[in-house]
């Protein structure tokens, strides 16, 4: 009889893991279902799209709501604005963040605490909307591309977040350098920022969907369509379609059969679309994550073991 060797590991039971594979199969569906739903609708039959009548497959195939928008000009122009914004306020957080946060893990700044004090007052206290809104229009941005891109260049969490990223990498760098003869920018870019990609990806990917998907500052600072974000123009989609469904429901009186008619194909159309335009606002974003997918994890867990 061979003697049991204490160093084996013991697998674990067999329906413990049947379970938690069904759960996170369970978990799955839920995440991607929603997404799949928004597809399959979106190039389903337009009656079928109207009484949401699509739950696994399509039913029919229409690309009258993709021809539309690929027609749409201002759709592009708005779709290049997010871009855009999207771009440019990225690449300049993270040119703030590393900034601001590399003078703030050396030993030598003078006044360090008082100055990480003040960073952190804008984290839980704001001046609010129509402080930023008089500053801006002071500025002489308002209305134009940089009342979008100015206030989106800076973080101050995503700040204390690098600086404690940069605070982990051993001080010993930093003096190797200095006694190479490396000033204080060739040591934030050939040592600082090469070792700190988990966070600069994390913060990249948080910049994009927050600029993507944002358009409630568009709509207050911006008054010219053509420089408006994609959302914005979503919003007026939204907004067109729900005008559309209310005027059929309230009897259209005093207009003819060709009205009624031309109205319901608008309708129709305008429902489907979107469900298009959801689905053509969100594949960007679908693109770009599995890139920063092996820097998410690690990034993510900064300033969970030390503050």
């Amino acid at each position: 009889m061979s003697k049991r060797n204490p160093n084996h590991i013991k697998n674990g039971s067999v329906t413990a893991s049947v379970i938690i594979y069904l759960i996170l199969a369970l978990l799955a569906i839920i995440c991607v279902y929603p997404m799949w739903y928004t597809i399959i609708i979106s190039i389903s039959r337009p009656i079928a799209a109207r009484t949401l009548d699509v739950y696994l497959l399509p039913k029919g195939l229409y690309w009258g709501s993709y021809g539309q928008l690929v027609v749409d000009k201002q759709m592009w122009i708005c779709y290049g604005n997010t871009i855009l914004y999207a771009g440019v306020c990225t690449i300049g957080m993270l040119a703030t963040c590393a900034m601001c946060a590399y003078p703030l893990t050396s030993p030598l700044l003078a006044g360090k605490r008082i100055v990480v004090f003040f960073i952190l007052i804008p984290m839980y206290f704001s001046g609010g909307l129509i402080p930023q809104y008089i500053w801006l229009s002071k500025l002489g941005m308002y209305n134009t591309r940089w009342a979008i891109i100015f206030p989106g260049i800076v973080s101050m969490w995503y700040i204390i977040l690098v600086r404690t990223y940069f605070a982990s990498i051993p001080e010993s760098l930093r003096e190797s350098a200095r006694i190479d003869g490396a000033n204080n920018f060739q040591i934030l870019f050939n040592v600082y920022l090469p070792t700190s990609k988990p966070i600069l990806a994390v913060i990249a990917i948080y910049t994009i969907v927050a600029q993507w998907n944002s358009w409630f500052a568009a709509s207050i600072y911006l008054v010219k369509q053509n420089l408006q974000p994609l959302q914005l123009y979503l919003r007026r989609i939204l907004i067109l379609q729900q005008n559309l469904t209310q005027a059929m429901e309230s009897g259209q009186g005093g207009v003819t059969s060709d009205t009624s008619e031309g109205m319901e194909q608008m309708a129709l159309s305008a429902d489907q679309l979107k469900y298009t335009m959801i689905v053509v606002s969100t594949l960007p974003i679908m693109v770009v994550y599995p890139f920063f997918q092996k820097y998410f994890v690690k990034g993510v867990m900064v300033g969970s073991l030390k503050g």
